[in-house]
């Protein structure tokens, strides 16, 4: 009989040596391997990107333990649900069974929600495992929040990715094309789950035992974009994007950063030219722009895609919208140019520093007061200006 599981779920992993990725977790010095070793398990919040493993560690958790394994999903289940397995779990720990309730989205739970999970949690009737994509920081209570372990998982790379791929494609029986694996691995960004729903799909629709990018396309419902991440194409959007930020064209500017997103660069990236634009085309027109990009990075850094586009395109249409000024940047390639050219040029003594009464007998500091109106620049420069203001 053929098995109706979705292949994510037919090859989730049923012992710890079979996860991939997550090493800092599972490797031979992470948390839960060491967890297992002892008879100790505390409850935990899951805090990772969609595909990560949140369900899959919870699950082993369970099953490695002799624990009864519950799994919920907040968007659908009720507290009435709930209460109903943690009375099940309270006759269940009579026995000496422990339970793990596995609750996923748990963000999903308002206040009063994850209230009810609290006398239990601290009672021990049920060992509690909530999977969330938020900032557990913000979306789990704080009194609940500290009656757990908080671990995170990170996205997948496209090394651990490509091991999940070489199973399903054993399972399947099928093989695929170079060209499909990198577009493959670029749409699920880091999502093992998508990546082997794609997977399933593309094998299901096509008689053929090699994928090619075609199949990948048309079970995916995207196009490869042409866009290589370390090729000619890559540097010309991003010079693209740089050139329509500077021309203050916000359509442009989106449009190309769009182009990037769908291609899978990575966002850090994007955001650390717009960083740089910040202080290189707009400068001293308007200082906060430096501000806001430091902003997107750091939003970036902290929620990864999907939702740090809506980052990005915020920035975007900010530095696109503001003046431009790049005298800042102009004056100090002006001043290291001089740095390279003329060396190190004595400095007046009227300020060098005189920590001694040696130094300051032979003139360092003396009558710096005086001279707070005139060129403080070696003498080899003084008549040289630099920064022009465009007030």
């Amino acid at each position: 009989m053929t098995d109706s599981r979705p292949l994510a779920d037919i090859l989730r992993p049923q012992k710890l040596d079979d996860v991939i990725g997550q090493d800092q977790l599972v490797g031979p010095n992470g948390i839960i391997r060491k967890l297992l070793g002892t008879d100790f398990l505390p409850s935990m919040v899951f805090w990772g990107p969609p595909g990560s493993g949140k369900t899959t560690l919870a699950f082993l958790l369970a099953n490695l333990t002799d624990s009864y394994f519950v799994s919920e999903s907040a968007v659908t289940t009720s507290l009435s649900i709930v209460r109903a397995f943690i009375s099940e779990a309270a006759t269940r720990l009579k026995t000496g069974q422990r339970t793990v309730l596995f609750i996923d989205e748990i963000h999903r739970f308002n206040k009063a929600q994850q209230d009810v999970l609290l006398p239990h949690v601290e009672k021990g009737t049920v060992i509690f495992i909530g999977a969330t994509t938020e900032n557990p920081s913000f979306e789990v209570i704080s009194p609940l929040l500290s009656r757990c372990r908080v671990l995170v998982l990170k996205p997948l790379d496209d090394t651990a990715l490509s091991a999940i791929l070489k199973r399903g494609l054993t399972y399947l029986k099928k093989t695929i094309d170079p060209g499909a694996e990198t577009f493959l691995l670029e749409v699920a960004n880091g999502d093992a789950r998508a990546l082997l729903t794609i997977l399933e799909i593309a094998a299901s629709i096509v008689k053929n035992k090699r994928l090619t990018v075609k199949h990948i396309e048309e079970a995916a419902q995207r196009k490869m974009l042409q866009y290589d991440r370390v090729g000619e194409e890559h540097y010309n959007t991003i010079s693209a994007f740089i050139k329509s930020m500077r021309a203050s064209d916000v359509d442009a500017a989106l449009y190309y950063l769009a182009r990037m997103v769908a291609a899978g660069e990575d966002p850090l990236f994007i955001a650390r030219r717009m960083v740089v634009f910040a202080s290189e085309d707009i400068g001293m027109a308007q200082p906060t722009a430096l501000v806001v990009a430091n902003s997107v990075f750091d939003a970036c850094n902290k929620i990864g895609y999907p939702e740090c586009q809506e980052n990005l395109a915020h920035g975007v249409v900010y530095l696109c919208r503001a003046k431009k000024d790049r005298s800042s940047y102009d004056a100090y390639f002006a001043a290291l140019s001089d740095v390279k050219q003329f060396g190190n040029l004595p400095i007046p003594l009227v300020i060098r520093n005189a920590p001694t009464k040696l130094m300051k007998g032979l003139g360092y500091g003396k009558g710096y007061e005086k001279y707070m109106k005139e060129s403080l620049l070696p003498e080899k420069l003084k008549h040289k200006k630099y920064y022009n203001t465009m007030e």
